[in-house]
């Protein structure tokens, strides 16, 4: 029996001190003057093609394919630029431990299960030092099938993903979901998923209990003890 270990990528496995925010901002100030603003906008778990879609409507543009495109490819290039910094991704407490240790473990396969398009997840987890072959399941932020798209939709495109590249199909109840947000906790819950709730982001303890995740922890750092709730 194989087990699906999916991770969050922003404020789960890594911290970069708001630099997709800081670089879709300046996308979106480079396309459409300096009134563009992310006022009101809210980040923290949500799918990036949705983002796009309420800075657009927040500084008043029209919210085309072009626009979008634009606006993907110009956060791409600025996120690039900032990674060019060697200290603004880092791993959080735990996180590349945790990785090193399941990856090891038989039975176990990792993958990213993230609001990122795939351009900027990979920027992010290689600018942080995450090696790319320990996740060979990824799932990104504009892989949902559906309009509009949701983050409920991507732990089913996980599993066909994992099915493809395992050989084997795997159902909801051996998948685990690892996030710091409500909305990694409920996509989880939503395909009957496993949830781990980790408090490195923004949402407290207390927001990721009250969301019935099954676990919760304070961060990554205590290794064997995530494995064995992992595993059991």
């Amino acid at each position: 029996m194989g087990v699906l270990i999916l991770f969050d990528i922003d404020m789960t496995l890594v911290a970069s001190d708001g630099a997709g925010f800081r670089a879709m901002l300046a996308a979106g100030q480079e396309l459409f003057g300096d009134s563009f603003t992310g006022e009101g906008v809210s980040f923290g778990g949500r799918l990036d093609p949705l983002i796009i879609a309420d800075l657009l409507a927040a500084s008043g543009v029209e919210p085309s394919r072009h626009a979008h495109a634009a606006m993907r490819e110009g956060y791409v290039r600025h996120l690039t630029r900032i990674f060019e910094r060697p200290d603004v991704a880092r791993p959080l407490p735990g996180s590349m431990g945790l990785v090193e240790r399941l990856r090891h473990e038989r039975g176990v396969v990792l993958g990213v299960l993230t609001g990122n398009f795939p351009e900027s997840g990979d920027l992010k987890l290689r600018a942080a030092g995450f090696d790319l072959s320990h996740f060979p399941v990824r799932v990104w932020g504009s892989d949902s099938p559906h309009e509009p798209p949701s983050r409920n939709h991507l732990p089913e495109v996980a599993m066909k993903v994992y099915e493809r590249v395992m050989g084997r199909a795997i159902g909801g109840e051996d998948v685990v979901i690892i996030g710091d947000t409500i909305h990694d906790i409920a996509c989880g819950r939503a395909c009957g998923c496993r949830t781990l709730g980790v408090a490195t982001g923004h949402t407290s303890r207390d927001e990721l209990a009250g969301s019935s995740a099954d676990m919760v922890v304070d961060d990554l750092s205590n290794t064997e003890g995530v494995v064995r709730w992992l595993m059991g």
